[in-house]
Parts: C-alpha cells; structure tokens; sequence
C-alpha cells in the first residue's frame, strides 16, 4: 500500500468534461497494457503499433519501461517494492494519458498481477478502459533473443531478482488479448492489436 504523504488537497474538476473533450477532439482514450518477459517483443509490438496508429490519424503514445526509468521513475530499482511502484506510477500515468483521449500503449514486464489488477482499477474505476495485452513467448525463445544481453548476464549472477530466471513471472489469466509471437511476424502482431481496437470501438477499422 503506498502511503499518502499530502494532505489538503482536493481534486479540482476542470470545465470541459471527458466527453466533451473527446468528441471535439475527435478521439477516444484507452490503455493497451502489453506485458511479458524481457525479450518477448513487447516494446517491438508496441512501438510499431504507435507508429500504425499515428499514420492513421490516431492519437496514440508508448510508454516503455526503459525510458520511463531515464526519468520519473530513475529513483527505483528492480526489488519487489521498487517494481510494484514503478507500476503504480506508470498506472497513474497511462490513465492521465487515456483521461485526455490517447490510445496509451504501455510495455513494461510487470511481472506481478496484482501489481497489473491494481493498475486496471485505476482505469475502471475512472470509467477509462484498460485491456491487459499478454505477449507470450516462452522463456527460451526469449533467452534465444536476449537483445540486451541480459539473461546471460543473470545466468552468470551478475544480475539478480531478473523475472524468468531467479523471480517469477505471474502470468495474465484473463487477458483481453493473447498474442503469441514467437512464430509471428511483426506485421501480423499489428494487425491484432489494430483488429482489436477496433473491435472495441476505440478506433475506427480503416
């Protein structure tokens, strides 16, 4: 539970509703929540999907877990605590972003569900939708790739607590969408998530 450090504040509503905004600005918010093991391609995925999204007219952005710690989140590290704030934050981000009509596409491990179930209230109860985005590439297919070369580094002890080796990965159990990439190309992953959208309304099928 994170603790509430400030006190007398209030939220302060603003003059233009949710709807309102979306509908002159002609969008509709939503997070796309992608989740995996390092080297699964979810940042892969979502970064060509922002880049699919954009070249429609839509207005979408990633946020990916290694950038966001060049950042708001460089104070954290990788223990169970820093990793479930580190979801917090992007949590509170993603809704922020989907609040204002953004397609919000988010990449991060997140390895623990009830870190991922958290971030999904923070949508639903705000009226926001969130769909959890599983790219389930099994573990030696991801060690196969190691783009970052960091599971040879944990197999050497040089880097501890790294999900898939020596910390665990719970995997979704209702995820809005599966995708199973490690025989798919690229293109055909895109085409999933844009189907998807579009299938929920979010985006209109071009």
């Amino acid at each position: 539970m994170t603790q509430v450090k400030a006190t007398n504040i209030h939220w302060h509503e603003g003059d233009i509703s949710r709807d309102e905004r979306w509908k002159a600005l002609g969008c509709q918010g939503a997070t796309l929540w992608f989740t995996g093991l390092s080297g699964s391609g979810k940042s892969t995925i979502a970064s060509a999907l922002e880049q699919a999204l954009v070249n429609e007219g839509v207005n979408a952005y990633r946020l990916d877990g290694d950038n966001v710690r060049h950042g708001l989140n460089k104070n954290l590290g990788f223990s169970a605590d820093d990793r479930a704030e580190n979801i917090r934050r992007i949590g509170e981000v993603a809704k922020l972003f989907t609040d204002a009509g953004v397609v919000t596409l988010t990449s991060f491990i997140s390895p623990y569900r009830s870190d991922r179930d958290l971030c999904r209230e923070m949508h639903e109860s705000a009226g926001l939708k969130f769909y959890e985005v599983f790219v389930d590439t099994p573990l030696d297919v991801c060690e196969g790739r190691d783009p970052k070369g960091l599971y040879k580094k944990a197999r050497a002890g040089e880097i501890k607590g790294f999900t898939g080796i020596d910390d665990p990965y719970e995997a979704p159990e209702k995820a809005e969408l599966v995708i199973k990439n490690a025989d798919m190309p690229l293109d055909e992953c895109v085409r999933l998530c844009v189907d998807f959208l579009a299938q929920q309304g979010v985006i209109k099928k071009a």
